[in-house]
């Protein structure tokens, strides 16, 4: 820390190593999927999550917390989607003002067809980048920041 409290040299670049990265990663992997499968990478990550959930259902307010969005968002993705035809919104059982996002059978196809993409864009923009002890790193560095500040998140599962 220097004396005005802000982050020293040091400290700066590490975090700008990190966060620059990570915004240009996440901005690739965007363009990739937009381009080739005009499927925001977000909104592929509701579809993979769905595709994933028992009977591909999940609460709206779980969707929310699982891709670490606000409601609002996930209501105008699911909104979005549900006019592509890729996912409906019902009424949760007992619950008059609660919903599910459902994933419907052109839903799945439109997942699995996209899945391959992003994960070759995955290895081109980031893994293929490392060498395998870069690659131990990071997971030792994820694992780390994870415990800190998400600790009941882990890097398994979705």
């Amino acid at each position: 820390m220097t004396d005005d409290g802000w982050l020293n040299p040091d400290e700066l670049r590490v975090y700008r190593a990190f966060n620059r990265s990570w915004q240009a990663l996440n901005a690739r992997l965007d363009d990739d999927l937009e381009t080739d499968l005009g499927l925001p990478r977000a909104y592929f990550d509701v579809l993979w999550r769905l595709r994933r959930a028992p009977g591909r259902a999940m609460r709206m307010s779980e969707l929310a917390a699982e891709t670490e969005s606000k409601p609002s968002r996930i209501t105008h993705a699911t909104s979005r989607l549900e006019a592509m035809g890729l996912v409906r919104r019902v009424a949760a059982e007992g619950d008059r003002r609660g919903y599910l996002a459902v994933l419907t059978d052109q839903g799945l196809t439109v997942a699995e067809q996209a899945a391959p993409r992003f994960a070759r864009a995955v290895r081109e923009h980031f893994l293929d980048l490392l060498t395998p002890a870069m690659r131990e790193h990071m997971t030792e560095i994820g694992a780390a920041v994870l415990r800190e500040n998400a600790p009941d998140r882990t890097l398994e599962g979705p």
